[in-house]
């Protein structure tokens, strides 16, 4: 078994270092407001090496991906696919800038014995917008990098192992799933409501899943960007106050990370973090 859920122990992750992001390339809302400005590189290593430190103080294996020097995003580790407890299935990358991702990663899950057990080839498909709702339901953003084309292809391949797939669009600033929406516990996610179709609602209501509420400028802040370690614990940003206390509220322990530098680029601990295994 692979990744079982979203939120059951987290035991070992995919991270990439951000040795070539030299600077925020303007694909999303969050990086172009920082185009043109070079990244400070010692923050930026420094905020790698935190989130390392913390996966491996909770006792999660990390494992690295080497990056070469045109995979300058590919410390986004997440967005290029999603892995259940079959396998893993491999996207289809939106923007040219992340192209050199796909076959370097695919490399990488078939160095760590991970079997690709399906492929988005026509449509779009990032892992940023995979989400596990239960064992069973999986939610998927069709946002701005992952399309209708890539969303079927990716439910015509999970149908068959017994995962019913969810489509769930909203604006495209949002950018992916995880920036408006995250699954922190089994029944406790952290969204931006008034951002999520009708139709996703009721289906969080019918899955008993409650919702702690965030503004939309939280959306471009990382206040949903969260990485569930299971056993009631989430990797937040320090600067997410108010919703770190309402997580510690419904009984969470916080493990609060210092990171700004990387954030400029558009992701966060979410979008950093592939997991490998996960039950």
């Amino acid at each position: 078994m692979f990744v079982r859920n979203g939120t059951s122990k987290l035991k070992e992750v995919l991270l990439c270092p951000p040795t070539y992001l030299n600077e925020a390339a303007p694909i999303n809302e969050i990086s172009k407001k920082y185009a043109g400005q070079p990244l400070n590189k010692e923050k930026l290593t420094t905020e790698f090496e935190q989130i390392v430190s913390a996966y491996q103080s909770a006792g999660i294996e990390v494992e690295l991906q080497t990056p070469t020097p045109e995979m300058t995003n590919a410390v986004f580790a997440r967005d290029f696919g999603g892995c259940v407890k079959e396998g893993y299935i491999l996207g289809r990358f939106k923007k040219e800038l992340r192209f050199p991702e796909r076959k370097a990663y695919a490399d990488k899950l078939r160095e760590l014995g991970i079997p690709k057990i399906a492929e988005v080839k026509e449509g779009y498909f990032e892992g940023g917008d995979f989400a596990f709702l239960t064992e069973k339901e999986i939610a998927v953003g069709i946002i701005d990098r992952t399309n209708q084309r890539g969303f079927e292809e990716l439910r015509a391949a999970l149908t068959p192992l017994g995962y019913r797939v969810y489509p769930v669009p909203a604006d495209p600033r949002y950018l992916h799933l995880d920036m408006c929406f995250n699954l922190v516990a089994d029944h406790l996610a952290v969204a931006y409501r008034e951002g999520l179709p009708a139709a996703f609602l009721e289906l969080l209501k019918k899955l008993e899943i409650e919702i702690i509420p965030v503004p939309e400028e939280a959306i471009f802040k990382h206040g949903c960007n969260l990485e569930s370690l299971g056993e009631k614990r989430v990797l937040s940003l320090k600067q997410n106050q108010t919703v770190n206390t309402q997580l510690r509220e419904h009984g969470m322990e916080v493990i609060e990370l210092d990171i700004t530098e990387t954030l400029k680029a558009g992701g966060g601990p979410h979008c950093m973090t592939f997991p490998l295994a996960r039950g």
